[in-house]
């Protein structure tokens, strides 16, 4: 996954204060969609669909929390460029100043130091790498605000719910693939996988999450409108069969 030159951390230098409250802001943010599924889900709502409420109440607040701090410092947090520290590789005039470095790497506040934890697994997202905020800004401004739609959908019982799910995981399924695909065609030169942390948790686990569960959500959806057009087929024979026999009988 990494580079074997990577520096050896042990478990103390790894796990430290942003880390933790990180982490436990993550735990939060999911007992907070739980929390939210007791309040507007009504008793009868299936398993499935209760699952698929918590996850997309999660998506969202991922989205907006997390990855909308990200966005905000690449575009407003930067230093000037200085060639006697920065790669000249870092000058892609992002925003028209090729005199500027952008990303977390270059501030002091909570998102910064939030986003400088997972860069020691990924540093892209130390940084402002132009396909990655692509990407984001898809993902904050689009994937946010549907995976809030879709929580609304499935508690009005919205018939139209399954088939934006799908448009919304095949959404994260595409990110997730142009997020690492750059990396696996170069070798992972951004990823560091040394350590169980960095790979297990940050690169594995919440990446993973993103894939299986708009899997799930795929397959929830295909069983719903599986059994909508069964349902429809089935009316449909029905009604032909009914409009034969009357034929039939006008006949004799």
């Amino acid at each position: 996954m990494a580079s074997t030159n990577a520096p050896e951390f042990s478990i103390v230098d790894i796990i430290d204060t942003t880390t933790i409250v990180s982490l436990l802001a993550v735990v939060a943010i999911l007992a907070s969609s739980y929390a939210l599924s007791l309040r507007v889900l009504v008793p009868s709502t299936s398993s499935s669909f209760r699952i698929l409420f918590i996850w997309h109440a999660f998506d969202f607040l991922i989205h907006t929390i997390f990855e909308g701090s990200f966005l905000y410092n690449c575009f407003f947090t930067y230093q000037p460029f200085d060639s006697a520290t920065h790669h000249p590789t870092m000058m892609t005039n992002f925003l028209g100043h090729s005199d500027r470095v952008y990303g977390a790497a270059y501030g002091d506040n909570w998102a910064t130091k939030l986003w400088m934890v997972y860069a020691q697994a990924d540093k892209r997202w130390g940084g402002a790498d132009l396909t990655v905020i692509s990407l984001e800004l898809l993902t904050v401004l689009g994937a946010g605000p549907l995976a809030a739609w879709i929580c609304y959908g499935i508690a009005k019982r919205d018939w139209k719910v399954s088939f934006w799910m799908v448009v919304l995981a095949t959404g994260e399924l595409y990110g997730g693939f142009m997020t690492f695909a750059p990396e696996w065609l170069t070798a992972n030169q951004n990823l560091d996988g040394s350590n169980f942390m960095f790979l297990w948790v940050y690169l594995v686990f919440f990446n993973m999450l993103w894939v299986l569960l708009p899997l799930y959500a795929m397959y929830v959806a295909f069983q719903e409108m599986k059994n909508a057009f069964m349902v429809r087929n089935g009316v449909v024979a029905a009604a032909m069969e009914k409009h034969e026999k009357a034929r039939k009988g006008k006949a004799n």
